[in-house]
């Protein structure tokens, strides 16, 4: 046990907001014989005055025992983690989860952990992944339990593993992917011997499922600065791993010539789409969508006779290998499909300036949106990252001018609900046809025909969809 420094002291006094609480259940525990420790992310949070309402404790009482100390007490418990030693349960709105100490490793071929139940708190501590995981406070007693300088480190804002990197990692390969979220999480450095061992075994990151991978890089993609951990991600190598397109882009020359790389440049708009996001918290799709609108200019890059490089269709490209790399990584359906759709329509905007789009192009920019045309708004604006002030200037009055084009469009008509003029059942009745193939290709063209013409009254429409019927032969 070490003396309380003024930071301890500080950690000591934000847990007394929910001391009486965590002190009951720490009593509960030693009547029954055993030790709670307050440990982990919630130790640190406290250290840097940011503990919330989701606490996590370490206990030498194994699974059952839990159960038997907080039966009767909890307001609700789960033991989806049971098989890990953890214990979840839910008491006067706060959500505690309370874990076995564990001895956790790998076999060196699993991609799960295999669990060891420890009856150490310093072993706990120990085989944990960061020194700033690695502290413990003891209920109901407070006492403070910081045997690998967790401390130092947050009064440093370094990343380092309590034992040495190595092992560290070849215990959890996903270790070296928390550190770079972390680094984007908390905005600290890593410790050069980890970023050494990073480097050395980014290979054993293979042993680890694509969903235990897909939520701590989602996690680093929500960060205060994930561009701290994406640069980390591709100079040790672990990008390659599970996200080859995102180091991919460092081999591509911007076709502006106004940046080094594609790469830079990527991360530029990923820094301008969080400048965007408002006050709503961070936005994984937005965030995700910025990092992987460019993915499809390798693929696509030409050099003309002038020396000119050009990525024609690369949205198309960069759409299908979004959706291919999400999919990889088992993302949801519906997240991967904005994603994508995202990626796909970046580009639609280039060409407005020259006057060329009808209220059809914006009807059709709207309507392809859908749901998406706000966060559409904002990557286009993000991809803008020329240092031609004037061109950006310029580009800039141009997504204002669509912008209100479409706000003046849209208080003329509903454009979040374009829809064809006549509905199925009066395509049916009209037409003298039942429900099936023919209706669905007469809502199409009406809708063709609302997108290019606005909406119609409705002798007019009826008499457009008569003539369509009659050239296709559907009457006579």
């Amino acid at each position: 046990m070490s003396v309380l420094n003024a930071a301890q002291q500080s950690a000591v006094a934000e847990l007394l907001r929910v001391s009486p609480l965590a002190d009951e259940l720490g009593r509960r525990f030693g009547a029954a014989g055993h030790e709670l420790h307050l440990v982990g992310g919630s130790v640190r949070d406290a250290l840097l005055g940011r503990l919330g309402d989701d606490l996590d404790f370490c206990t030498d009482a194994r699974p059952e025992q839990t159960l038997a100390v907080v039966s009767g007490w909890a307001d609700a418990i789960w033991e989806t983690g049971r098989e890990f030693g953890t214990i979840g349960i839910q008491k006067n709105g706060l959500r505690i989860e309370i874990t076995t100490y564990r001895a956790e490793a790998y076999d060196g071929v699993s991609r799960n952990p295999v669990v060891q139940y420890g009856d150490s708190l310093l072993d706990d501590l120990g085989r944990r992944d960061f020194t700033i995981n690695a502290m413990a406070v003891s209920v109901p007693g407070h006492e403070f339990t910081d045997p690998f300088g967790g401390t130092a480190d947050l009064a440093a804002r370094m990343i380092r593993t309590p034992a040495a990197p190595q092992l560290s990692f070849s215990d959890d390969p996903l270790r070296m992917l928390r550190a770079a979220r972390f680094a984007a999480k908390l905005q600290f450095k890593v410790d050069e011997s980890v970023i050494s061992a990073m480097r050395d075994m980014a290979p054993d990151l293979d042993r680890i499922t694509a969903e235990r991978i897909r939520d701590e890089f989602t996690k680093l993609m929500s960060g205060a600065d994930p561009i701290a951990g994406l640069r980390l991600l591709v100079d040790t190598g672990l990008a390659d791993r599970f996200l080859p397109e995102l180091a991919g882009l460092k081999l591509e020359i911007d076709e502006h010539a106004q940046h080094k790389d594609v790469y830079e440049h990527t991360l530029i708009v990923v820094m301008n789409a969080m400048r965007l996001e408002g006050d709503g918290g961070p936005d994984f799709v937005l965030r995700m969508a910025a990092l992987m609108h460019d993915v499809g200019k390798p693929a696509t890059k030409a050099v003309g006779r002038d020396g000119r490089v050009s990525f024609h269709h690369h949205e198309v490209v960069g759409a299908r290998l979004t959706k291919n790399r999400m999919k990889a990584l088992k993302y949801p359906k519906d997240v991967t499909s904005e994603v994508v759709g995202l990626v796909a329509l970046h580009l639609r905007f280039y060409g407005y300036g020259r006057g060329e789009w009808t209220d059809s192009a914006v009807r059709r920019y709207v309507t392809d949106a859908g749901p998406l045309l706000d966060r559409l708004h904002k990557l286009t604006r993000s991809d803008v990252t020329t240092r031609n002030r004037r061109k950006a200037a310029q580009l800039a009055a141009d997504y204002d001018a669509l912008e209100d084009r479409i706000s003046r469009i849209a208080a003329e008509e509903d454009l979040a609900k374009v829809r064809p003029d006549l509905d199925g059942n009066a395509i049916m009745e009209l037409l003298g046809v039942p429900p099936g193939p023919i209706v669905g290709q007469a809502w199409r063209h009406l809708k063709e025909l609302r997108l290019d013409r606005g909406p119609l009254d409705r002798d007019e429409a009826e008499a457009e969809l008569l003539t369509w019927a009659r050239e296709q032969g559907h009457i006579s």
